[in-house]
């Protein structure tokens, strides 16, 4: 795409003719697609042609004036067009012409000359017009922005000009115009913030003190070398000016102009933000603040100097203290961002960029001193100079290196340990050989060259060397479950250990505790270290193992640490044993023969002397852990000493160095970990361990002799089978539930914390209305600027309350209002509402309505039937109740002021006058009760309400309707009436009141100035005091709208809570906002609005029921009725984007961010008495037009404070496009234009020539809105496409981020929102970067979210409760106590295990990590070490997360704040949670092989680690486990019932009489405490809104089914993850995010869950039924429920959940629809273009994917798994009547004839369906009846000559299936050779059999429940429950056809 800004030279194009007539060329091969209107697009132009972009729109700005001229235009552009490309081979040229040629001709016909003649005089007299109007007296009227487009347009008309007139007939004066054009152009260009180069009126931000001091310090250029001509000439032949530092840097670096133009404001705006905050006066000052300049160098360049410290190199900051000393430090910081701002990809790879900083730090250097260069003896030159020459020589060579590394990834199928990834190559520069590079760089050193795609044959010989694949660096992502072990190897082994001594002393005699006062014991107990010796020696083979393939690039000092811990803990493993050996007096067995081995050391103490030595390592590592600033200081030490010590511990590397937190933090967490573990271990041991003790003894103990089988292994000892089955589903839960104990105290403590945390304490309206008096003071501590505050303790009076008010009444009122827009309410509520603005002349501070409810009306009830005589008695009952007193004085001083100011005559306001003074003088008096009457008020109070109601009719807006002056008549009545009443009536003394007043015959109160109902102020009175005494009780309940109550109780609630104090605007920490966007929905069209589904349900319609009174409150905004939505469309559709998760949505809400700082910025400027009565924060624009100074400064200040950036990836392929991709870029285009702040950043790809070829360039661009389109502001070129990479998102946030600006920097994804009144906090949570946390300030500030999408259905009111409590509790936790700070509350932040989220967030105990989303990142220090994600393409699938893990990697902090949320959306239909569940959990199978949890699970303390691993990887480990554990109990009481051995034990007399096997089993149901997952969930609902409330929402979400959703996504993550790990597979997956409402087919829930639950599911209840089937005669049923029920349950939910959660499952025609599509489905055969959707072959070759690029330990694993299946058809054979009891291994063999005679048959039958089907039926049916008689035959004789009984038929279908089903896994997983044997597509046959029978079997119960209606009615009730009780009929819904037609 181009833009408006700037043209190609003159030079360029055809050489200047006269206009010849339009002729028609070859080019017109097709007939032309009509345009909208029968314009021509300017928008859509093929991007080879982007030149010709500004002379279109040129044409389409200036023909409505001028339609002739435009014609010309586009003629001129039409030549350009041939010009450039004369041959139209660019892609969609030769199309664009002929649209563009039958364009002309139809113009040519139809537009003729306007001011001359002929067309050369026109275009001349059009110019010179032009350049008058719009151009030479612009400067002075128009603005910045509107100039560069007139001088653009001009430079555009001469160029035309010049192609139609000839030379010399160019009038002088034209061309005097067209040099000042020229000359004045660059001064007028588009700008982002600053208009920097722009003349004429100074523009506002231009005039801030900090900004002229930045640009005053850049433009210092006076003493640097002068720049050569050459250096100057640019490639079209013009000489570059040199205004600035970085100008001078762009041109002897090479840097291009956009990326120093966009630089250049980038470092303004940061000096001078940082000058504000720095600066220790007030006083204007022009002069760059030395402080600040030192304080952005320091940050910016700290990893650098990290850097060169770890290299040992010298930095290359050299700046002496001399007085350039602050221009030489803005040079280093102007390089280093020119440097970033153009590195592309190259900015995932920080140490790279600190490399190439630091040669080009020297040359720069160099070149200032004046060097003479070694080589030539000249003039030191940099290494690279030219247009352009760092982007070539420089970027692009890297870039080519990882480009040609991410296409050896082979789209993410290769395994990660064939190609080098981002974080493989930046670590290269972690070692000194990158200075092997040099520089200029070597092209051919060992980094650039590139690995050639290898053949399969030559991939095991790869010469390094010779260019081929090259090593990983420092480390290697091997799939493997070891790498949990290995990462967390601290952890495994404590809980080894643990749980050999718990068994040891279980199996004590004592079997207690106290079992370790005895000798034997303690000594068997102290074998655990020659345990920890073995899993020692493990960890260290796998390090060498796992690291094998980065041995190559490896330091020699790092292989030896391996070998030689290798060699070490080898000898251990030798030593301990024999030491142990050697300690026992009578040694047996194993014991014996270290025994022999220890010869003569048989003395105790060498056993242990060598545990003594052994432990001496773990002895110091808890030494320096007791003193972590000592282990901090020598881990980030760089002294070689220091680092020879610490090798052995811990190898050189330059992240993961001093993570350790202080002593306070650390006892924290230490504490809460031990109490942890010790009820852990207590449990394990007491219900786990120990019960199971005695039974097994027992066991050990039998002899069984009585197989029900052929036992192989008939002399075994001990009965070990039994023993390991029992024991294996214990010991899988004992390594499994700390995630359980980690869920019960992160609820308990995240609970205590919340508390005192004051969360809560506001949840409901009772309780805001009780503490709202306080609310504006605490308003004031929080959010009112502290330099404004500090007089806030003098005024304790009540002038301090009505100023605290005042400034409080601002900005809740503008929430109130936004509330209203948003249509949370309707106008009544948001009267009810508002705040008044503080008036002076009341003397009570002003409460909102809905607090005076019925205030007034029981005030005169009281007075009207008082009885006493006192008026103290009836003032202290007014007194009483505040709220009451207030509305009393108001309504009096109101009512005085309305009247007062009513009349006209002066005797009449003296009536007015008395009247008050009467009651004024009786007050103070004490005679109020006996000078007036009271039984008189309710007559007057009619009266008023009468009087008010006429007063706010619409009928004084129409004078001149005819009943007008009846109107004024009946209000004068009014008036006469209430003062008759008052005089006469209330009154006791009215003639000495009245004394004095004139009286005359004339009738008083007749003149009225009814002038007033126009004065606003006046009004508001008016209408307030109608509210005062009209409004009921229920006004208490407003507002209605559960969402609005949410937001108005959070907002006072966080008032309460702790947070930093708000400083003013200017001197907040400025910051951005980046959203990355891809081609979701921006804003629904009135065709998606309206489309129905299958079910006549169109969203519009659907909202409309969900959110019932919000449509409501919509419609009466916009004066429409449902009836008629005509004219309103646009309307409608934003807002139904605005509920749904659009970039609509979005952009709105981060916008609230610049409507805050603007209202806050003007409230820190105003005084106290613009406060009181004037301003009004609803009626901007009322005010700016009085203040426009003020207001503009208030700009200005916002416009530097705040940056919004959306990187709408193809945003330039969306202009070009068709159909909803085109719409998507006119909504963009439309948001630019709404919120001209807002900047849209995009990867523009176009076709240039390059030595005469057409080739690909790629852009980063950033355009604003214009006034009708977009305007390109920064355009930088990238070495090649950025984002094909690595993952999707971070590399599009990644190309947008040099866009964005200030300090800090938000990241917000597209399904996410705002609120304006907590964009109000952000100045507060950006103060906590200010505070330093124990070893430094933070580096990411976590915020909550709140989850907008919970109303929609049950499934969505799941997931939001559950991520509710996510982004609450569980990061609460990990804040505090898990990591918390001493001096301040401020809390770190921290995650919940039980949520699906952990894999994108971790934290606990400083282990939070970057969710993504809304986290707010400290910029400086992320753009310095690699950006806010990271992008490997698979490996970091999560790319938020690693953000995390580098920021902590790289010494930052992470912190969690809940005073601040942000909306956020969810998914919220089944298959679309599945689908996210799916990439989340592929998600942490990734991040299980990655280096960043190594380094992290390595380098965290022990007690830090194991909260990294509960809340990370390890939650959906113990997801797999739970899982795995219930495979292993069935698998263990499979082999327990088909041997026969359960029924021996069971039967002997000895269990039976201890009853101690029951007990055993039914301890295995240990691991249902899964349930108390659901613990965090209930305690946060009920610390924000109750317990009461909690419970009942936990009982309904039982109710409809939650337990059954949460266990099917126990299935999910389990799936996933191990499959992830094993074999790869991780993909991104699109969920969508729009409204689900439709009816999934069976099709595709199954081609969904089949593999992942469905065939689980299946072969978990063949398990049940066999274990029930043959153990049902000798078992206790009782027992066998107790054990089996849970996983009943979950067999159960993995078959139907899809199925009971898809609306409409159970509907009867739909089912039969979904049985007729799936075998439709199921039928139809593959190939190639084949989608799964169409065919079942194509789904199932997919479904093998993972296979196809696993390697062959992934093949052999699976293999050997699917060789469990067989154990059905041996165990069962045995037990069939036609066996006989025989168990002779002869049976089993005939089992294996039978099932080859049947697989036989099968391929005997295909095979004849393939020869004889088409061409032989005959033959083929004749072959099938023969088949058909044998099998009957042989039926029969089995019948009756060998037994054969139908129960045994049955069993053969438990016992031959699951061996049909190996065969076809077997088969899938050597694939290859199957193909060779000619078996592939028996396999496949075989496959769709078994696919055939699971659908019918999942299908059968569903039919038979959709046969009976009232299911349907329940499963409805069941999924929209939630909506049930909002008033929506789901019922209407899913009928949406019908009903609308009846309605």
């Amino acid at each position: 795409m181009a833009s408006s800004s700037g043209t190609k030279p003159h030079g360029e194009g055809p050489a200047r003719m006269p206009l010849r007539k339009v002729t028609w060329s070859t080019t017109m091969v097709a007939e032309p697609k009509e345009e909208v209107g029968g314009g021509l697009d300017s928008e859509n132009v093929p991007s080879s042609l982007a030149s010709i972009v500004p002379i279109l729109r040129v044409a389409d700005e200036i023909e409505p004036i001028n339609p002739r001229v435009a014609y010309l235009c586009r003629f001129h552009a039409f030549e350009k067009a041939h010009y450039v490309d004369p041959k139209s081979s660019g892609r969609h040229v030769r199309q664009f012409k002929t649209n563009l040629l039958h364009k002309l001709e139809k113009d040519e016909e139809e537009t003729k000359p306007i001011l001359a003649k002929t067309d050369p005089r026109e275009i001349q007299k059009f110019y010179q017009q032009f350049y008058e109007e719009n151009v030479k007296e612009g400067p002075v009227k128009r603005k910045p922005e509107e100039m560069a487009k007139n001088y653009q347009i001009a430079t555009v008309l001469y160029d035309v000009l010049r192609t139609v007139v000839p030379h010399e007939k160019v009038d002088d004066e034209i061309n005097r115009y067209a040099k000042e054009v020229e000359l004045k152009k660059e001064h007028y260009v588009q700008y982002n913030i600053l208009p920097l180069h722009t003349s004429g009126a100074t523009q506002p931000v231009m005039e801030l003190p900090e900004i002229k001091a930045a640009v005053n310090a850049l433009r210092k250029i006076d003493n640097l070398p002068q720049l050569s001509p050459n250096a100057l000439r640019t490639v079209d032949d013009k000489e570059k000016s040199v205004h600035d530092l970085l100008e001078w840097l762009g041109v002897v670096f090479g840097f291009q102009d956009g990326n120093v133009a966009n630089q250049r404001e980038h470092l303004i705006l940061l000096l001078a933000n940082v000058s504000i905050r720095k600066r220790s006066s007030q006083e204007e000052n022009f002069q760059l603040d030395g402080a600040a300049v030192g304080y952005v160098k320091d940050k910016i360049f700290k990893n650098y100097l990290s850097w060169c410290a770890y290299l040992h190199v010298k930095p290359n900051l050299n700046v002496p203290t001399t007085p350039e000393r602050q221009q030489l430090e803005l040079m280093y910081i102007a390089l280093y961002l020119l440097i970033w701002g153009e590195a592309s990809n190259l900015r995932f790879m920080p140490e790279c960029l600190c490399y190439v900083f630091h040669k080009m730090a020297d040359e720069l250097y160099g070149i200032l001193l004046g060097k003479v260069s070694a080589a030539s003896g000249g003039d030191y030159k940099p290494a690279y100079t030219g247009e352009e020459a760092f982007l070539h020589e420089v970027v692009t060579p890297i870039y080519n290196v990882v480009r040609e590394e991410a296409k050896k990834s082979k789209g993410g199928t290769a395994s990660h340990s064939k190609w080098r990834n981002y974080d493989d190559l930046n670590e290269y520069f972690w070692s000194d050989k990158c200075f092997k590079i040099g520089w200029p760089m070597n092209l051919e050193s060992d980094f650039f060259v590139h690995s050639r795609e290898l053949h399969a044959k030559d991939e095991r010989h790869f010469d390094q060397r010779g260019g081929e694949r090259k090593p990983k660096t420092n480390f290697v992502e091997v799939r493997t479950f070891f790498h949990l072990f290995r990462s967390f190897d601290r952890m495994w082994i404590f809980f080894i250990l643990a749980f050999q001594a718990m068994v040891i002393i279980a199996w004590s005699p004592q079997g207690s505790i106290t079992a370790l006062i005895n000798e034997d014991v303690f000594k068997s107990v102290s074998s655990i270290f020659i345990t920890a010796a073995v899993l020692n020696f493990l960890q260290a083979t796998l390090d060498i193992i796992l690291s094998w393939k980065a041995w190559g690039s490896m330091a020699y000092s790092q292989i030896l640490r391996y070998i030689l811990k290798l060699v070490v803990a080898a000898a251990w493993v030798i030593i301990l044993p024999i030491g142990y050996a050697s300690s026992w007096k009578y040694p047996t067995g194993l014991v014996k023969f270290f025994s022999n081995l220890s010869g003569n050391w048989r003395s105790p103490s060498f056993y242990v002397v060598a545990v003594v030595l052994y432990m001496i390592p773990n002895i110091l590592a808890v030494i320096l852990f007791m003193f972590p600033p000592i282990r901090r200081a020598m881990e980030h030490s760089n002294w070689r000493i220091i680092i020879f010590l610490m090798w052995w511990a811990q190898p050189k590397l330059y992240v993961g160095r001093g993570m350790h937190e202080g002593i306070f933090t650390l006892l924290k967490y230490t504490l809460f970990w031990i109490l942890l573990l010790i009820s852990k271990l207590a449990f394990s041991y007491y219900v786990e361990i120990s019960p199971l003790i005695r039974p097994t003894k027992i066991i050990m103990d039998m002899t069984i002799g009585n197989y029900e089988w052929h036992e192989f292994f008939p002399n075994v000892k001990y009965n070990i089978g039994v023993v390991i089955s029992i024991w294996a589903p214990i010991v899988l839960v004992y390594f499994m539930d700390v995630q359980i104990w980690y869920a019960i105290f992160s609820t308990l403590v995240g609970g205590v914390v919340g508390a005192f945390s004051r969360l809560g304490e506001i949840r409901t309206l009772g309780m805001l209305r009780s503490r709202f008096e306080s609310v504006p003071l605490y308003f004031s501590n929080c959010l009112v600027p502290y330099s404004r505050v500090d007089r806030r303790h003098h005024d304790l009076d009540e002038t301090g309350d009505r100023k605290n008010v005042a400034k409080f009444s601002q900005v809740w009122n503008a929430f109130i209002i936004c509330l209203r827009k948003e249509d949370l309410i309707n106008n009544r509520e948001m009267d009810l509402l508002l705040v008044p603005y503080s008036s002076g002349d009341i003397p009570v501070v002003q409460w909102p309505p809905f607090l005076l409810a019925s205030k007034i009306p029981i005030a005169l009830d009281m007075a009207k039937d008082f009885s006493g005589k006192e008026d103290t008695e009836l003032f202290k009952k007014f007194d009483s109740d505040p709220y009451m007193h207030s509305a009393v004085i108001e309504c009096y001083e109101t009512l005085k002021d309305i009247l007062y100011r009513l009349v006209v005559e002066d005797e009449d306001g003296r009536v007015i006058r008395r009247i008050s003074e009467a009651v004024d003088t009786s007050i103070v008096n004490s005679t109020f009760l006996i000078d007036f009457q009271m039984s008189g008020l309710p007559e007057l109070s009619n009266k008023l309400e009468k009087l008010l109601v006429n007063l706010k009719s619409e009928r004084w807006h129409k004078g001149e309707s005819e009943d007008f002056e009846k109107f004024k008549a009946q209000t004068i009545n009014l008036i006469q009436d209430i003062m008759e009443i008052i005089t006469r009536d209330i009154m006791t003394k009215e003639h000495a009141v009245m004394e004095g007043v004139e009286t005359s015959t004339k009738q008083k109160f007749t003149m009225i100035n009814f002038h007033l109902t126009q004065d606003r102020v006046w009004m508001e009175k008016v209408f307030r005091l109608h509210l005062l005494l009209t409004v009921k009780e229920s006004a208490i309940n407003v507002p209605m709208n559960l969402d609005a109550r949410r937001r108005i109780t959070f907002f006072a609630n966080s008032l309460f809570m702790k947070m930093p104090k708000a400083p003013q605007v200017r001197n907040m920490l400025s910051f951005s906002v980046l959203t990355p966007y891809y081609k979701e929905d921006v804003l629904y069209s009135e065709n998606e609005l309206n489309k129905e589904n299958e079910d006549g349900i169109s969203i519009l319609f659907y909202l409309q029921k969900i959110y019932p009174d919000e449509w409501k409150n919509f419609l009466e905004r916009i004066g429409a009725s449902d009836d008629d939505l005509s004219g309103h469309m646009e309307q409608v559709s934003h807002w139904v984007s605005y509920r749904g998760q659009t970039l609509t949505r979005t952009v709105r809400g981060m916008m609230y961010y610049r409507q805050a700082l603007e209202l806050q910025c003007f409230l820190d400027t105003a005084e106290d008495h613009d406060l009181v009565g004037s301003y009004r924060s609803g009626m901007l624009d009322m005010k700016y037009h009085a203040q426009q100074a003020l207001v503009d400064k208030a700009q200005a200040v916002a416009d530097i404070k705040f940056t919004y950036v959306v990187s709408c990836q193809v945003y330039g392929v969306q202009k070009k496009s068709e159909g909803r991709d085109r719409n998507c870029y006119l909504n963009i285009l439309n948001l630019m234009l709404k919120y001209p702040s807002l900047r849209v950043a995009y990867i523009d790809e176009r076709e240039e020539k390059v030595n005469e070829e057409l080739v690909k360039i790629y852009y980063s661009v950033l355009v604003k809105g214009g006034e009708k389109l977009d305007e390109e502001i920064y355009r930088i070129k990238l070495p090649g496409p950025p984002t094909v990479i690595g993952e999707g998102k971070p590399e599009n946030q990644n190309h947008a981020i040099i866009f964005t600006r200030g300090e800090a920097l938000q990241t917000i994804d597209m399904n996410q929102d705002n609120y304006l009144e907590e964009a109000f906090k952000m100045r507060n949570v950006l103060e906590e970067f200010q505070r330093t946390r124990g070893r430094q300030p933070p580096t990411i500030l976590g915020l909550r979210e709140h989850i907008f999408t919970g109303s929609v259905s049950s499934l969505a009111w799941f997931m939001s409760n559950q991520e509710t409590s996510f982004v609450t509790i569980g990061q609460r936790v990990l804040a505090n106590p898990l990591k918390g700070q001493v001096q301040v509350q401020y809390y770190k932040s921290g995650m919940e295990p039980n949520e699906r989220n952990v894999m994108k967030d971790g934290s606990i105990k400083q282990v939070r990590f970057h969710y993504g989303h809304p986290d707010v990142f400290d910029r400086i220090f992320h753009l310095t070490r690699g950006g806010v994600s990271k992008a490997s393409r698979i490996i970091n699938l999560s790319e938020d997360i690693f953000s995390g893990f580098n920021s902590t990697l790289r010494g930052g902090v992470i912190t969690h704040h809940e005073y601040m949320q942000v909306g956020k959306g969810r998914d919220v239909g089944m298959n679309q949670i599945s689908q996210f569940e799916a990439k989340v959990s592929n998600g942490n199978g990734e991040q299980t092989l990655s280096r960043d949890v190594y380094r992290l699970g390595r380098r965290f303390d022990f007690y830090r680690m194991l909260s990294f691993y509960v809340t990370t990887v390890g939650f959906y480990f113990s997801s797999m486990v739970t899982v795995l554990t219930v495979y292993v109990f069935l698998y263990g009481r499979l082999y327990l019932v088909l041997s026969g051995l359960e029924r021996a034990i069971l039967e002997d007399a000895n269990i039976q009489q201890l009853k101690l096997l029951e007990a055993a089993l039914a301890s295995q149901s240990v691991f249902q405490l899964g349930l108390l997952l659901v613990l965090p969930m209930v305690m946060e609902i009920g610390l924000e809104r109750g317990f009461r409330t909690a419970l009942g929402d936990f009982i309904i979400m039982q109710l409809q089914l939650a337990s059954v959703f949460f266990t099917f996504q126990l299935g999910t993550k389990a799936h996933y993850y191990g499959r992830t790990i094993l074999h790869g597979g991780a993909k991104y997956r699109a969920t969508g995010r729009g409204f689900v409402v439709f009816h999934a087919k069976f099709g595709d829930n199954y081609r969904m869950y089949s593999r992942s639950h469905f065939v689980k599911g299946l072969e978990l209840m063949i398990l049940l039924v066999v274990y029930q089937v043959y153990g049902h005669t000798y078992r206790s049923s009782n027992v066998y429920l107790f054990i089996t029920l849970s996983m009943w349950f979950l067999v159960a939910s993995w078959l139907f959940a899809p199925f009971l959660f898809n609306p409409s499952g159970f509907d009867w025609q739909k089912t039969v629809d979904d049985w007729t599509d799936w075998k439709r489905w199921m039928g139809n055969r593959g190939g190639i273009g084949i989608q799964p959707e169409r065919s079942w072959e194509s789904w199932w070759n997919e479904e093998q994917a993972h296979l196809r690029y696993t390697d062959i330990r992934g093949r052999v694993l699976e293999i050997l798994l699917a060789l469990r299946f067989l154990i059905y058809q041996y165990g069962i054979v045995y037990h069939l009547n036609i066996a006989h009891h025989s168990k002779s291994v002869l049976v089993y063999g005939l089992s294996w004839l039978v099932m080859a005679t049947v697989m036989l048959v099968l391929k005997m039958v295909s095979v004849g369906r393939t020869k004889f089907g088409t061409d032989f039926q005959l033959m083929f049916r004749i072959l099938k009846g023969l088949l058909f008689i044998g099998f009957v035959c042989v039926l029969t004789i089995l019948f009756v000559v060998c037994g054969l009984t139908v129960s045994d038929l049955f069993a053969g279908i438990l016992a031959f299936m699951p061996t049909g089903w190996a065969f076809i896994l077997i088969g899938q997983a050597s694939r290859s050779l199957m193909g060779v044997l000619g078996l592939w597509d028996s396999i496949k046959e075989l496959a769709r059999t078994y696919e055939y029978v699971m659908g019918i079997i999942v299908f059968v119960p569903i039919a038979v429940l959709a046969w009976f209606p009232f299911v349907s009615e329940f499963q409805t009730r069941l999924l929209f429950n939630q909506a049930f009780s909002r008033g929506l009929q789901i019922s209407m819904i899913l009928a949406g056809k019908d009903m609308r037609t009846s309605k």
